[in-house]
């Protein structure tokens, strides 16, 4: 089987990630290309051995750029060509079927209740979505709460599969050695109580929740907040306004693995550095850095997580923690995970349920629905 992903962008973001994962698990010959930004993942998707195209996109409305992709589409004679991201699905879905490609799937990482990456659902974004979704042959929903909202939109059952992110548990072991180093790199004390908060830096994560809970926190708890974004400078001036600048590290985006060129902690190391996950976005689509913090075995907080949400039974008293979006409930249980007893850092339950082995199966189960072949057996694509 020969498959071309088409991204978006291949910055660190969550998606451009899990991106990379599932590549190292699923069988055949994978190509990627994305419309713009080949960033930090683009590198690591090369070291990994896959090939990687530019697009070049110079905004949403190039228009020369679905002959390009097009072109690159025919060429590569693929049998699958799997979209991810919302520009991206919407090109490569359209590109796909002027190359006469047999199997077009797509999956759709974000999709909120009111907005998708970050931009506000309107009526003409939905229409476009549902346009080009009526191109491919399957969407994969990463949380059963995706796809009921694409249900909702009117997008047939039979045509979504859920298949959940994957996570190297592995991968995100305690390490105190890294532990300590981390600490050390970013000035944050050993005895420190650390929260931390991980994602894009935009308005839709809340991480001004966390400066505002910091305030009412003493003066050893610290907030490391990793990623980047357009709300970057606001979050550095709101933590100036409380009196807490000297108490929030800023890392800037970083790699989930330490296979990349990019110099410094990767993020597994970056959660053996915390004592504790706050994740106060109220529209997460999967809840990835939780179930990724959980496979450190990390106590996490958060607002909203459909992965947790949509799995019962698989926590463990302490392991997650659900509250409103304000401030005062992240104090007052960062206070309450200070003052329990220290615990070993073994994945929850949630987190082994999550395995990429697992995911890369069933993405292989919905590959294979689209060309019209016999599921592999063992492979559940719902």
């Amino acid at each position: 089987m020969r498959a071309l992903h088409v991204i978006t962008g291949l910055g660190a973001g969550g998606a451009e990630q899990q991106l990379r994962l599932l590549l190292r698990h699923l069988p055949g010959t994978h190509d990627v290309v994305t419309l713009t930004n080949p960033g930090q993942v683009a590198d690591g998707l090369r070291q990994d051995g896959v090939r990687v195209a530019d697009l070049r996109m110079a905004g949403n409305r190039d228009l020369g750029a679905l002959p390009r992709l097009t072109r690159l589409v025919r060429t590569g004679r693929y049998d699958i060509v799997h979209t991810h991201l919302y520009r991206a699905c919407l090109y490569g879905r359209i590109a796909a079927r002027l190359a006469g490609v047999p199997g077009i799937v797509a999956t759709e990482h974000s999709l909120g209740d009111t907005q998708i990456e970050g931009r506000p659902l309107t009526q003409g974004v939905r229409a476009l979505y549902l346009a080009g979704e009526r191109l491919g042959r399957a969407t994969i929903a990463v949380s059963p709460a995706v796809a009921g909202r694409l249900h909702r939109w009117g997008v047939a059952p039979h045509r979504v599969h859920v298949v959940p992110n994957g996570v190297d548990v592995d991968r995100f072991a305690f390490d105190a050695g890294a532990r300590a180093t981390t600490r050390a790199r970013y000035g944050l004390p050993p005895d420190a109580f650390v929260i931390g908060g991980v994602g894009r830096l935009v308005p839709g994560k809340r991480f001004g929740v966390l400066i505002e809970a910091l305030a009412q926190l003493p003066d050893d708890v610290r907030l490391l907040l990793v990623g980047t974004g357009p709300e970057e400078t606001a979050l550095e001036a709101a933590a100036r306004a409380a009196g807490v600048r000297d108490r929030v590290v800023f890392t800037g985006e970083r790699p989930h693995t330490a296979r990349t060129a990019v110099a410094g902690p990767d993020l597994p190391a970056l959660f053996s550095a915390m004592d504790l996950l706050a994740s106060p976005s109220t529209d997460e689509a999967f809840g990835l850095a939780v179930v990724e913090a959980q496979a450190s075995g990390l106590p996490v907080v958060h607002v909203h997580c459909p992965a947790l949400d949509d799995l019962p039974g698989a926590r463990r008293p302490g392991d997650t923690v659900r509250v409103p979006c304000e401030a005062a409930s992240f104090a007052r249980e960062t206070e309450t995970a200070r003052t329990r007893p220290p615990a070993p850092r073994t994945p929850a339950r949630a987190a082994l349920h999550y395995s990429i082995a697992r995911s890369a199966a069933r993405h292989l189960g919905v590959y294979e629905a689209a060309l019209g072949a016999a599921p592999t057996p063992g492979v559940n694509t719902r």
